[in-house]
Formats: structure tokens, sequence, C-alpha cells
């Protein structure tokens, strides 16, 4: 059985289970039922960064002009999911990363955050496949049919500012240019994604990479 970690919000539960059925021989763990004051450190063949609050100021790499901008900051979280994508990325482990996930693996790799954007937390973005995509030509691998959506289900209030070390920009917003999609090079998967592809069937092909790449990882790493 090949174990993904991740650290899931109550109201996520529900829409992760349904995603993860779908695939034999894989299993979530979810850390923050573990946690307790100590970072717990699960056996995991994959890790899956998921949505939730804004990080906690603490773990930005700038500074926070606006304490506003930084909503609901959980720091138990924060010091979690950052020791699991530095254990992760030392054990070359697949990464998925979405929402507030594609904004931890950006700042984990040293980059920084615009840390309050109007136009893009509409109420019906959260669930209306609304915001449309534009992919980077001169992405530096190219993104493969299957997971090129021309609408999205975007909604946040942060993105990605400067990019973390190592990072290639996939996709933006056809419009204004926000980050939408970035992938690590030299990894052999880690993928960050704005939007919410747990909340709509279209999005099983990037689960279909994701899990992929966990079956295939031989090295199961503590995170």
């Amino acid at each position: 059985m090949k174990m993904i970690a991740t650290w899931l919000r109550e109201c996520d539960e529900a829409p992760f289970a349904r995603v993860f059925e779908a695939y034999s021989g894989v299993t979530l763990q979810d850390a923050r039922p573990l946690s307790g004051g100590e970072i717990p450190l699960l056996p995991s063949d994959g890790l899956l960064l998921t949505g939730g609050s804004d990080i906690a100021a603490a773990f930005l790499r700038q500074p926070v002009a606006d304490p506003l901008h930084v909503e609901e900051p959980d720091p138990a979280r924060d010091a979690w999911e950052f020791e699991a994508v530095k254990r992760a990325l030392a054990g070359r482990v697949p990464i998925l990363a979405i929402c507030r996930g594609h904004q931890v693996l950006n700042v984990a790799l040293g980059g920084t955050l615009h840390l309050d954007i109007p136009g893009h937390r509409d109420p019906e973005q959260k669930l209306g496949n609304l915001q449309p995509l534009r992919y980077v030509a001169d992405a530096s691998v190219p993104v493969p049919v299957a997971i090129r959506f021309p609408f999205v289900n975007s909604s946040h209030h942060q993105s990605i500012d400067r990019l973390g070390a190592g990072l290639s920009v996939e996709a933006r917003h056809a419009d204004d240019g926000t980050v939408e999609q970035v992938r690590l090079i030299d990894h052999p998967f880690a993928l960050g994604v704005q939007y919410h592809p747990e909340r709509d069937p279209l999005y099983r092909p990037l689960f279909d990479a994701f899990v992929e790449a966990v079956k295939a990882n031989a090295k199961t790493v503590p995170v």
C-alpha cells in the first residue's frame, strides 16, 4: 500500500476521499488529527498539499506591511507542511500542491507572494470553471494535453510573486497573468496548481498523473 501524507481541513475530507477512492493501492494519511505539539512523521510515498488559510507571517520570505492581509493563519499546519516539503524534496517524493499548497511549495523554495490581489475570490469562482488559463509556450517541460484546462475553478486572494528556486511556470490567468500552475524542474513529480481539482471530475487526469508517480516511487520517506 502506498501512503500519501497530507493535512486536510475537515471540510476537505469528503472531496479528497471521493477523489482517492478511485485509486487502489494508495491511501491518504492525514496529519491533522495527529497534531498536538510535535510535528508527526508519516511514512510517505507522496505528499499532498491542499487548500486552506493563509501562511503565517513567520513562515513567509517577505515583510508583511498589513497584518490583515494574512487571514486566519494556522502556524501548526505551517510547521508541519514546511517540514514535510523539506523532507519530500530531499527524498525526491512526488508532490501535488493545490491552492494554498501551491503557495507553500513556492515559499518553501524561497519564493514570495502577492499578499492581496483583487478580483480572484468572487463566490462563483469557487465552484465554477470560469477563470481562463493561458499555458506558457516556453515551459521547461511541455504540459500534457490531458492536463490542459481552458477554464479552471480558481478562488484565492494571494498568489505567487517571485518564483521559488527551480520552479517553472506552466500556466497563467489568461487576462492578468497571475501564476496558476507551476512545476519543479529536476524532481520526479512536483506540480502546483492555484485552482481546486478536487472539486470537479474534469481534473481527474491531474490526480492520475500524481498517483502514477506515487506508485512508481520506490523510496518511502518520513515527512
